[in-house]
């Protein structure tokens, strides 16, 4: 007779047990040291000497640092939900963090090595988690979720155009690739926004969520991969007309606020978990709506590339976080004091840094300021309530 105990098969160190715990932790304290660094710089203190330069740094940074992070996280943990397969863990997951941190000490202090050195450590991260996650969705065979895995390649087709670009000196590639990435993650909350957003609020509204309109949910993630190609084709170097890609992301805009407007978050206002989903998917639609109105020449794209940036993805980000930090850890779902203050704050950067600097433009310093201070307060309130949760184990006992 075996009397032996049962093997436990969790990594012990609680860290390592699934990615949303090590990525969520570690993009997020990333996020507020590189908006340090920014806030420095618009104030005359250079406090790094960054590959490509400050302005490059940040740009990739916030999008190859911080939201690539955050995206494999989620992914990487959602899909062991999906497939019932266990996700990357333990010493495979801490050698992924590992490339990740190793990508972003190396572009923050490249030390005179070789920038195709500083491009193959950062490149190689989105492929491999695009790697994982198609392992497991492939022997799950569950299809519909495979579409998430070219998307992370194309991730990182966008970062490759980056590197490119500052190598090689070519300022478009580097803001078409960092256009690209902007697109291709609104995407994904297109994408995730649309099973998870209706099906939380209907739940907490203890009411059926509504049916979807298969015409709407074509015309919506069309509309918005139509918005990919024309950008993947202007990356290419193909002159695709402004008022042909301004017409297409009006489009995507408009299916994306009808779609919206029928998951109920008028009836979310008591939930700033919820409320917070509803209003940063609506930054998609608005930054898209701008930025058709940038490229007939209204304003400046990267005013809507931020209101897509901040309201959009920050915030979702933001709120995706704290949720999910909390089911995975055994707690219960509830908005932790100060949450619905850092989502304000986001919505507040959003709108100063787009919309409202776009009709004053002569207060951009004060504006600058005050959208990085308020990102910052974001994420401190953010690691103030959920550092210790994802250091530790699940209060249930459960695995993961």
């Amino acid at each position: 007779m075996n009397t032996s105990p049962p093997v436990d098969r969790q990594p012990r160190l609680p860290l390592a047990r699934l990615a949303f715990r090590p990525f969520f932790l570690l993009a997020s304290l990333f996020s507020v040291l590189a908006m340090v660094v920014w806030f420095a710089f618009w104030h005359g203190d250079i406090l790094l000497r960054p590959h490509g330069g400050l302005m490059w740094w940040h740009q990739h940074e916030m999008l190859f640092g911080f939201g690539a992070a955050v995206v494999a996280g989620f992914l990487l943990t959602a899909v062991q939900n999906w497939t019932g397969r266990k996700s990357v863990s333990g010493a495979p997951l801490l050698g992924l963090v590992a490339l990740w941190l190793a990508a972003r000490l190396l572009l923050a202090y490249p030390s005179g090595l070789p920038p195709w050195l500083l491009a193959s450590v950062d490149l190689a991260f989105l492929p491999l988690a695009a790697l994982i996650m198609a392992r497991l969705v492939v022997a799950a065979k569950l299809w519909r979720n495979l579409m998430f895995v070219p998307v992370l390649l194309l991730l990182a087709t966008a970062n490759l155009a980056m590197h490119v670009g500052v190598a090689q000196g070519k300022l478009a590639l580097i803001r078409e690739g960092a256009y690209l990435a902007v697109l291709l993650i609104a995407v994904l909350m297109v994408l995730l926004g649309g099973r998870v957003i209706p099906f939380f609020t209907s739940r907490k509204l203890g009411r059926p969520q509504p049916a979807p309109i298969p015409q709407l949910e074509k015309l919506t993630l069309a509309s918005v991969l139509a918005v990919v190609l024309l950008q993947l084709l202007t990356l290419a170097g193909v002159a695709v007309p402004a008022a042909l890609h301004a017409a297409v992301m009006l489009v995507a805009a408009l299916a994306g606020f009808v779609r919206l407007a029928r998951w109920e978050g008028h009836r979310t206002l008591h939930e700033p978990l919820l409320w917070g989903l509803h209003l940063s998917y609506a930054f998609v639609p608005v930054g898209l709506a701008m930025w058709a109105m940038a490229l007939l020449g209204a304003f400046r794209v990267e005013l809507a590339v931020h209101a897509l940036a901040i309201g959009g993805i920050g915030s979702m980000m933001l709120a995706m976080m704290a949720r999910v930090s909390l089911g995975h850890t055994g707690r219960t779902i509830r908005t932790l004091p100060g949450i619905g203050v850092g989502l304000g704050l986001m919505f507040t950067a959003a709108l100063l840094r787009s919309p409202v600097l776009a009709a004053f433009p002569q207060i951009t310093h004060w504006i600058y300021n005050l959208s990085i201070l308020f990102w910052c307060i974001a994420y401190l309130i953010f690691l103030f309530h959920y550092t210790l949760p994802l250091l530790r184990a699940r209060v249930d006992g459960q695995e993961g």
